[in-house]
């Protein structure tokens, strides 16, 4: 009798702590070599990092700097072809020489993070 209550309880427990897991957020590290714009905040040259938050392909994205947050925009999570070689902040340049974060690339995932509107795409493994 002991064991089927206590059986339960183990099999409850990790039922809630997958579905909890499945709506943590997800981190990276993130560098910028040049001052760029993301959701009208401009973001100096630096180390950041990005949080998302989300149950499909579209999600909410934080960028910090240390534990504050500098910008947030939403994203949407895309599948690559292959693996990505490195890290890598895609960025878009404007007319007027501005950059903007279009997206992120992670070593050795098969996934990326387009940022904002991008409709430029990241996916079928292009590499801008």
């Amino acid at each position: 009798m002991k064991f089927a209550t206590a059986s339960k309880s183990l099999v409850m427990g990790l039922a809630l702590l997958l579905a909890s897991s499945t709506f943590a957020a997800t981190k990276a590290d993130l560098f910028l070599g040049n001052t760029t714009t993301v959701n009208g905040a401009k973001l100096k040259p630096g180390d950041y990092k990005l949080q998302w938050d989300g149950t499909g392909p579209n999600v909410e994205v934080s960028i910090l700097q240390g534990k504050t947050a500098v910008a947030k925009v939403p994203g949407k999570l895309v599948d690559l072809k292959s693996a990505s070689q490195n890290n890598a902040a895609v960025v878009k340049q404007n007319d007027d020489g501005t950059s903007t974060l279009a997206g992120v690339r992670f070593e050795g995932k098969r996934f990326a993070l387009e940022i904002g509107d991008s409709s430029e795409g990241m996916q079928a493994g292009s590499s801008k």
